[in-house]
């Protein structure tokens, strides 16, 4: 996909078609949605990030927050079309100063996702901008991030949705918001 196509806008199928998929990765029956293919390629990465601004525009928001690492990607291309600030969700003890923390379930056990007590004022509205949405567990994690600052979702983001997890009913009442979405696993 190097080279790509450039001069032209390119659609959300075009979009899908920079979406490679691993078969079994990282584990046997998981079909990965690898989109490194798209962010190595610079005009289907401008055209996504334009495409996911457009569909977040009528948000009401001052802050975005975003999780590490493929997040980050969009989280920050969002951010700065936008001029707007970008809030940093990590690992544990992967930030500096005092901290707010999250968990959220994995298939064996949990994890958590923190961000600094100081980065989200009460009151304010964040956008919660990821690049997949699965079963909802780490963006659930980011919504609750920023309710326990005192903050309020505006909506939650995603470059793409794997509606057949269900993610979606785990982020009620939030508003949902998906670029691309693959109604089952061979799609």
């Amino acid at each position: 996909m190097s080279g790509g196509i450039t001069g032209q806008e390119l659609s959300t199928e075009d979009i899908r078609d920079h979406i490679r998929d691993v078969p079994d990765f990282p584990k046997p029956g998981i079909s990965f949605k690898d989109i490194t293919p798209l962010i190595e390629d610079g005009p289907a990465l401008h055209t996504a990030v334009d495409a996911l601004a457009g569909v977040t525009d009528h948000l009401d928001y001052e802050l975005i927050l975003s999780a590490e690492a493929r997040g980050f990607v969009f989280g920050t291309a969002l951010a700065y079309r936008a001029c707007k600030g970008l809030v940093l969700a990590r690992k544990p003890n992967k930030l500096p100063r005092e901290t707010i923390s999250a968990t959220y379930e994995l298939e064996y056990g949990t994890d958590a996702l923190e961000a600094h007590v100081d980065s989200i004022e009460s009151g304010s509205r964040v956008l919660v901008a990821d690049d997949l949405l699965a079963t909802g567990g780490t963006a659930r994690a980011m919504c609750q991030l920023v309710e326990n600052a005192g903050g309020i979702v505006a909506g939650v983001a995603f470059l793409i949705e794997l509606d057949y997890l269900e993610g979606r009913k785990r982020l009620a009442p939030y508003e949902v918001i998906s670029l691309i979405r693959y109604h089952d696993p061979d799609d």
